[in-house]
């Protein structure tokens, strides 16, 4: 029975026995920025730092993961704010005596490996901090024209703060008391929203160009053999027409000129066309035993043409919904995608199992994900909070919290000796995260929600305009 394969993915990953709801969960089979580095979670808590007085410290403070896994990136955040595991730099919350402090992991190798910007830098952002120390200054400093409670008032975030995990698997039974675990985003949010890496696993439709125009494509889900459907609906077309300019003859003059050597010579591979006739046969993961979901595609050789879309607007829907819910604060989506400038000629379905990219059986058998239109999903987000976004790379975004994976300077050697060493574990332990080849290349997408616009979004120094325009 062939299925559209918006509802093949659905039951695939969402089913009673799907891959993200039964077996082992995600961290078995592939690996995210959350597990590659706790320096991820260490940026995070000082934007939850930062954002917390940009709120003006509220009494009760949000922090909501969406597509949690199992709770790995929320375990990590409380065990920061309650003081957390050794091997730390301490970073103190804003409006706490010097005493209090929030301990952020910067090195040492997580327990186990796992799962998991429209606009690029623009001139004028602040330098990126590379130490410790800098990093808890510019923490310490309250917004400019701040009315926020006096210092020594403030109750200490880790009293105010409320961990929610979003997820549709049962809540595993090793997970702290403290953090919530439910099956939809809660409603009237004051704080910070994240989605690291779930877009990419919202289901969605796949077309292909005929000589009628847009068609939907069917997937047997046992067999992986596609076949061609019905045109897409208006609504398809438009979002189409919008979002995915594509040349609609299959040739090979109609790739970029990028993709042509490709077209040319079988023999190379770009992971990124599919073949219309079934699954592949995957290649090994290459570098560490879990495999990063940066790779688009398939991981074969074909020399099939066939233009093929990934129909986003329902991730832009599932971005606009999850925003509709923060009444004050930040959403911030990590995601690894492409801009309509550089869509992939033929797609970027593809699947990971135990480690392995391979082909994306949707059978339940293995995550089955394709990259973001990361610039729709920011415009479907910015109609909601009608407050401009900003969306850049990973490398930018983390560079901005202070781990950008550069070695510190020399001269702290000389004046701090064992803060020069604290420096260069964080820029070692931040290199993987801001590889721009790699996980450095995932887009940041922070879409801030009733923030002041004449104060600087945290994680910045100074107000600017973030949408492109």
């Amino acid at each position: 029975m062939h299925l559209p394969w918006r509802e093949a993915m659905e039951r695939a990953l969402y089913g009673p026995s799907g891959f993200f709801v039964s077996g082992a969960g995600p961290a078995a089979h592939f690996r995210t920025s959350v597990h590659a580095s706790p320096v991820f979670a260490s940026a995070l808590l000082r934007l939850i730092d930062q954002l917390d007085s940009a709120l003006g410290f509220p009494a009760r403070f949000d922090v909501v993961d969406v597509g949690a896994g199992r709770g790995e990136l929320l375990r990590a955040l409380s065990a920061g704010v309650s003081g957390g595991p050794s091997r730390q730099v301490a970073v103190r919350v804003s409006g706490e005596p010097r005493s209090a402090q929030v301990a952020v992991g910067v090195s040492g190798e997580p327990d186990c490996s796992g799962r998991s910007g429209l606009i690029p830098p623009r001139s004028g952002f602040p330098e990126t901090l590379t130490t410790a120390a800098a990093v808890d200054s510019a923490s310490l400093t309250p917004a400019s024209g701040s009315a926020g409670p006096s210092p020594d008032a403030v109750v200490p975030l880790a009293k105010r703060i409320r961990f929610t995990a979003v997820e549709l698997a049962p809540r595993p039974d090793d997970l702290p008391e403290h953090i919530t675990w439910v099956h939809e985003i809660p409603a009237n949010l004051t704080g910070l929203l994240l989605a690291t890496e779930w877009l990419d696993n919202v289901p969605l439709d796949i077309a292909t160009y005929t000589d009628d125009g847009w068609r939907y494509l069917l997937v047997d889900p046992t067999s992986g053999v596609e076949t061609t459907g019905d045109q897409v609906s208006p609504e398809d077309a438009e979002w189409l027409d919008t979002w995915w300019p594509l040349p609609v003859d299959g040739g090979p003059d109609a790739l970029p000129p990028e993709q042509r050597v490709i077209a040319a010579d079988p023999t190379v591979t770009d992971g990124r066309r599919s073949t219309g006739s079934g699954f592949r046969a995957a290649r090994p993961a290459e570098g560490s035993s879990l495999t990063a979901r940066s790779r688009p595609g398939c991981p074969e050789t074909s020399t099939d043409l066939t233009l093929r879309v990934e129909i986003g607007r329902t991730r832009d829907e599932a971005w606009a919904a999850a925003v509709s819910h923060v009444d004050r604060g930040l959403a911030l989506a990590v995601d690894y995608g492409h801009l309509r400038g550089n869509r992939p000629f033929g797609g970027s379905l593809t699947g990971y199992r135990s480690g392995r990219q391979v082909p994306p059986a949707p059978d339940g058998s293995c995550d089955v994900t394709a990259h973001v239109a990361m610039d729709s999903v920011a415009s479907a987000g910015e109609r909601v909070a009608r407050c401009a976004y900003l969306l850049e790379s990973q490398r930018a975004g983390l560079g901005a919290l202070g781990a950008d994976g550069g070695r510190p300077p020399l001269a702290l050697a000389v004046r701090d000796p064992a803060g020069y060493v604290r420096a260069l574990a964080e820029a070692s332990a931040a290199a993987e995260l801001t590889d721009p080849t790699g996980l450095g290349g995932h887009w940041w997408l922070w879409q801030p929600v009733g923030l002041p616009d004449d104060r600087p979004l945290p994680g910045r120094s100074a107000p600017a305009d973030f949408r492109q325009r």
